[in-house]
């Protein structure tokens, strides 16, 4: 069956790095627009950043330009989000969403702590 596995969250310091991975399976990934949504505790879920099925277009939350970068390898049918300089309110679970038409799925989430 359909599966979106998130990893690469983890607990770190205002400044610093992390590569969110989301690795799919059991739906023809190449063909779906991917995207990242974060939720904080006591907020809204939020859309951070999506992509085009081939990759050639991307887009972001104002709130994260400059700082996020998403990307997806087709043939390894996975997504990533690679996320600089880190500030405490980008504290909040991440989860990966793959969309085509109807069709919509939703993995587990990756909690992201970003306090020093």
């Amino acid at each position: 069956q359909v599966r979106l596995v998130e990893s690469g969250g983890g607990l770190v310091q205002p400044g610093g790095s992390l590569r969110l991975s989301c690795a799919a399976s059991g739906f023809p990934f190449s063909t779906y627009e991917m995207r990242w949504y974060r939720q904080a505790p006591g907020k809204e879920r939020e859309l951070v950043a999506s992509i085009t099925s081939a990759g050639g277009n991307t887009n972001y939350a104002d709130s994260v330009k400059g700082r996020f970068t998403i990307s997806r390898d087709n043939a390894e049918n996975r997504v990533y989000l690679q996320i600089n300089s880190l500030k405490p309110e980008d504290t909040a679970t991440y989860y990966c969403n793959a969309i085509r038409f109807e069709n919509n799925y939703w993995g587990q989430g990756t909690q992201v702590t970003v306090s020093s």
